[in-house]
């Protein structure tokens, strides 16, 4: 193999990679652009939650675990169910977002465990 040749392999080696990774970039950046839109209809969320409730006192439980079941069902829409994914996409281990979809009992793919009421229901 001649050296000009070997260059030319070489520079569209690099120029390949260099969009790889400028495509990788873009998702990535699209995906976080995702979590803080939904991230800022939580906080709308909360804000219109608040104003709606009068004299009602917030309980700082309550409202977290609305805030990331929120945040929890955007990234499984995002990612189409798949906990892994939105375990990263959230910023978390796979194991603390599938505790937390336990502990909420969030629904995975439109489907709850027989029995379970949805938080929604309950207040309902």
């Amino acid at each position: 193999m001649s050296a000009l040749n070997w260059r030319t392999e070489d520079s569209l080696t690099h120029q390949t990679a260099s969009i790889l990774r400028d495509e990788a970039f873009e998702s990535r950046l699209s995906s976080l652009r995702d979590v803080a839109l939904e991230l800022l209809n939580a906080v709308e969320s909360l804000r219109s939650t608040t104003h709606d409730r009068g004299d009602q006192k917030l309980k700082l439980h309550d409202e977290v675990r609305r805030f990331e079941t929120e945040l929890i069902n955007a990234a499984l829409i995002k990612t189409s169910g798949n906990q892994s994914q939105a375990a990263r996409l959230l910023g978390v281990k796979h194991t603390t977002l599938n505790a937390k979809i336990k502990r909420y009992r969030i629904s995975v793919d439109g489907h709850r465990p027989p029995g379970e009421v949805a938080a929604q229901e309950i207040a309902a």
